[in-house]
Order: C-alpha cells, then structure tokens, then sequence
C-alpha cells in the first residue's frame, strides 16, 4: 500500500503544485487541503469511531461492513495521495492548473482512485500533470478509457509505440510483422487486434495507410532523431505507413506510455525508404523536440 504521507513528505510545494492541490481541494472537497493532502488519520478515526460502536449493541454483520468500508476509504485516499504526489514533479513552472474544469477533475479521481499498481499510478499521474499543464489535452473520453486498461493493455501500447515516428503527429510506422525487428518486440497479429478491439488503434492487416499529399521533402522524428526525406515529384507525394494508426485516444496517450526507442528500427526504415527509391539524408543529431516529438 502506497504511504498516505506522500504529500506531507515532499516539503515546500511550488506554486503550480500548490494551486493544483487547492483545484482539487474545491472540485472534490474534504479530500484535500493546501498543501497536503488529507491523510488517512480520517479513516482512522473512523476505525474508532466503530470500536466505540462495538460498545453497544450492533450485529456482527453491520461491525463487519463498517471495518470494511473504512478499508476500502483508506486505501482509495493512498491512491488518490499516491497519484497526485507522482504529478507534482511533472508541472511545467507555466503551468495553468487554476483552468482546471471541476467535472474533469471529479471525474479524474472517480476512474483512478482504485488505481495501486505503481506502473499505472504513474501512468494516470503523467495524465494529471499534462492536464494541469496545458488544460484540454485529455479528453474525458480519455480518462474513462483509462479507468478500463490493464497493466497488459499498457505494456502492449507501450511496446507498439515504440516504433513511432513523428510527422505531424505519432505513426508506429508496422509494414511487416514477419520482419525481425517487429518479432524480437513480441509485436504480432493479435496483440495488434486487440489493441484495435480495445480502441487504441485502427489496424488493417491487408491494405495499409498511408500519408498522402506530401512535398518534395519531408521531416520526421524518431525518438529525437531527425530524418529528412526527399521525393521524386515536387508534390502530391504519397508515404506508406504500414498497417497501425492510432485513434485519437492513443494519439493522446501516446506521448506518455512510457514506450522506449527500439534497437534497430531507424536503420531498417531507413533501408526500406532507400530501396523505393525515397532518399533520405544521414539521421540528424537528436535535437530539442515536443514531448510528442522526444516521446515517439
């Protein structure tokens, strides 16, 4: 169980933290206070409250579903305390957690307060702090989505998005799943299926997608690393992308699943483009980029 004192340990709070503690204060109320969140003392002196009502004359059956509500109080306050002290770190100095809608808010806790495991703590954390950071970037459709993943959902999504380019926005560039460097990832048919039957992805296994309209020459990013390709016509040009785009869920929890560059995968996009006679330039330096960017 995660310690209810998160919060209290972390000191002096910095303004975006501070304001976005008391957004939650107003929108939840009782769960919170400036500067710390409220700790599970409150359950414990539920906890004596029901000793004292051991004292007189109640069914063992109701003393057990009082000591059971006030398990399950506490150990929903741990996650709430455990996720909101795992974004604080993450505010941008410009954050504006003051625009923060109380609806989103309410809704945010009611899907994540049931939330332990850590992994996906930290997940549902990174989702707060970009709230607060940029309000608007996660849509409630978004967060209840979340309340739904399993830590293997989010493994699978992470490992996909680890062949993620970026042109506009995040494309897990998956031409063939019988090449090595998609095998030696576990990347398969079904793990592909149920990425779309969940609704993270659109998946189609036989014609593909692909970018059309592009000029003669294009940039894209793979974790920070800059590829420029150059088309032989000098517009209306047309870029295969394999089988895999993401919905606008994932487009949206992409930038923070926690996925990895994949050992390989740049020179073998790289040798794909070159043999259909795209040119492209040497991989640039990484460069400073969006966290959608430096993400995929």
């Amino acid at each position: 169980m995660t310690d209810s004192k998160a919060l209290a340990g972390l000191g002096e709070l910095t303004r975006p933290a501070t304001v976005l503690i008391e957004r939650i204060a107003d929108a939840l109320g009782g769960y919170f206070k400036p500067y710390q969140i409220r700790r599970v003392a409150g359950a414990e002196a539920d906890a004596e409250r029901i000793r004292a009502l051991a004292q007189i004359e109640i069914s063992d059956l109701q003393r057990r579903a009082l000591q059971r509500f006030v398990a399950e109080e506490s150990r929903k306050q741990d996650n709430i305390e455990a996720i909101t002290s795992k974004a604080l770190p993450q505010l941008d100095a410009e954050a504006q957690a003051d625009k923060l809608e109380d609806d989103w808010i309410a809704n945010f806790f009611d899907k994540c307060r049931l939330i332990s495991d850590d992994d996906m703590q930290t997940l549902w954390a990174r989702v707060l702090a970009g709230e607060a950071n940029s309000p608007g970037r996660y849509t409630k459709r978004t967060v209840n989505f979340l309340g739904s993943v399993d830590k293997e959902d989010a493994r699978l999504f992470a490992g996909l998005c680890g062949f993620g380019c970026f042109l506009g926005n995040v494309i897990p560039v998956i031409d063939d799943l019988e090449a090595e460097v998609y095998r030696a990832q576990g990347l398969s048919f079904g793990s592909l299926k149920h990425l779309d039957d969940i609704g993270l992805i659109g998946f189609d296994p036989l014609a593909g997608f692909q970018r059309i309209r592009l000029p003669k020459r294009a940039r894209l990013f793979y974790y920070g690393t800059a590829v420029d390709l150059e088309f032989a016509s000098d517009k209306d040009n047309s870029l295969a992308l394999g089988h895999v785009l993401l919905t606008r869920i994932g487009q949206e929890l992409a930038p923070i699943c926690g996925s990895k560059e994949v050992p390989g995968f740049l020179d073998y996009l790289l040798g794909k483009w070159m043999a259909l006679g795209i040119i492209s330039s040497t991989p640039y330096p990484r460069v400073g980029l969006t966290t959608a960017q430096s993400t995929a």
